[in-house]
């Protein structure tokens, strides 16, 4: 779809603080699903996430999960599901039948694209063959295994159940289990790391020949137990240098970078990150879990937050007192929110796209786009949003031009 350029459609921008959203129709729908107990609590997570089996609490938990998405299903707008992610915490704690029993339930009650990328999260401190397969016959068509690092000593200090063998295992039973399509995780900028120990890493997860790799920088997040004590972490001028040698090793190796720090092959894009970056709509259903769907009809965007405790979730699912609901309707922050999630790829986004997902004309961020342009951190396109090498270098102040 063609688009005229924004240089034409700048004669007379309107003010970006009035703008008003002008919706004509609903992007494409995915659903996330949050199950929220792990083994034990990482260090730097700060995903919502509690440490005990699931047990003896996975059926009721698989009831609620079911309970919030059949009050969700007046936001689907007959659109099918591109897309399900099953996060967490340890999604692989789950038996095989309640994941069965989930999808089944999901299947029942909302449509599914027919090619659509059924994802589970899996540790390697918490997977075993029979599992896998089992996952695998319910309906999962795609595995992310968190390695985050294949050295013990790492794994030790990141408060890894698992050690370096098991990850090795978790992508060979994969691969057994019938999963072509896996992603592993794989963090750099360890504590006390250096350029040999990353990039020791990063040979032994692409020795795994997995389809595809999220390979990023680990961070301090706020209300973490790295946050609170940080390690030592390699200083600056070694994160750029780390990262330099890691793309080319990849770009060497036969990945391409569609993504700050996605990594594929073989075209196994993960389809659920990309509706997330190209500004699409999701479902989110379970503690903690968040949504962002469009509504054309009101000509606004709804964020959706489940209540965070999973005892509470449970008692709460599908009804109003478990859902926190936020409706956007100001221009200027949907236009942001979009640039901060499309200008991530290195391939850009039509402009057109961002009219399509924010209601706004590309002439509210005209001046913006000229400026980024000069700095050489848009590529000059007049039809697409791409930004250059140096853009996704500087991509915080590129975002911050548009603020």
């Amino acid at each position: 779809m063609r688009t005229s350029s924004p240089r034409a459609a700048a004669a007379s921008p309107p003010p970006r603080d009035s703008l008003t959203p002008n919706f004509v129709r609903a992007p494409p729908l995915a659903l996330y699903v949050h199950l929220p107990w792990c083994v034990r609590k990482c260090p730097y997570c700060d995903f919502n996430s509690y440490e005990a089996k699931p047990d003896d609490a996975e059926d009721g938990y698989v009831d609620a999960l079911l309970r919030d998405l059949a009050a969700e299903l007046p936001l689907v707008q007959d659109r099918p599901l591109v897309s399900v992610f099953i996060g967490g915490g340890t999604p692989s704690l789950f038996s095989g039948s309640a994941i069965r029993r989930l999808l089944d339930g999901i299947r029942a009650r909302a449509p599914l694209a027919p090619e659509a990328e059924v994802t589970l999260e899996a540790n390697p401190g918490a997977v075993e063959a029979e599992r896998f397969a089992a996952y695998r016959a319910a309906g999962v068509n795609r595995l992310s295994i968190g390695v985050q690092s294949l050295r013990a000593e790492q794994l030790r200090k990141l408060g890894r159940v698992h050690g370096p063998d098991e990850a090795v295992r978790a992508a060979e039973l994969a691969k057994a289990a019938g999963f072509d399509n896996f992603n592993l995780d794989l963090m750099y900028a360890l504590p006390g790391d250096d350029l040999d120990g990353a990039l020791s890493d990063l040979r032994s997860a692409l020795a795994l020949d997995p389809p595809h790799l999220s390979w990023y920088q680990l961070t301090l997040e706020p209300n973490t137990a790295f946050h609170r004590r940080p390690p030592p972490l390699p200083a600056e001028e070694l994160v750029l240098e780390i990262e330099r040698a890691g793309r080319e090793l990849l770009a060497a190796s036969g990945f391409g970078r569609y993504e700050v720090s996605a990594y594929e092959r073989g075209g196994r894009r993960c389809g659920h990150n990309l509706n997330y970056w190209q500004f699409g709509d999701y479902l989110g259903i379970g503690a903690g879990a968040h949504g962002k769907v469009t509504v054309p009809r009101e000509q606004v965007v709804e964020r959706r937050a489940k209540t965070r405790n999973p005892r509470t979730f449970v008692s709460t699912a599908g009804t109003a007192a478990g859902v926190g609901i936020e409706r956007i309707g100001d221009g200027k922050q949907l236009a942001i929110e979009f640039l901060m999630n499309a200008l991530r790829l290195p391939e850009g986004v039509p402009l057109s796209t961002f009219e399509e997902r924010t209601g706004v004309s590309v002439a509210a961020i005209e001046k913006d786009v000229q400026t980024a342009r000069k700095r050489g951190w848009l590529a000059a396109e007049d039809l697409v949003l791409r930004p250059t090498a140096a853009g996704l270098e500087m991509l915080n102040p590129l975002l911050a031009l548009f603020c």
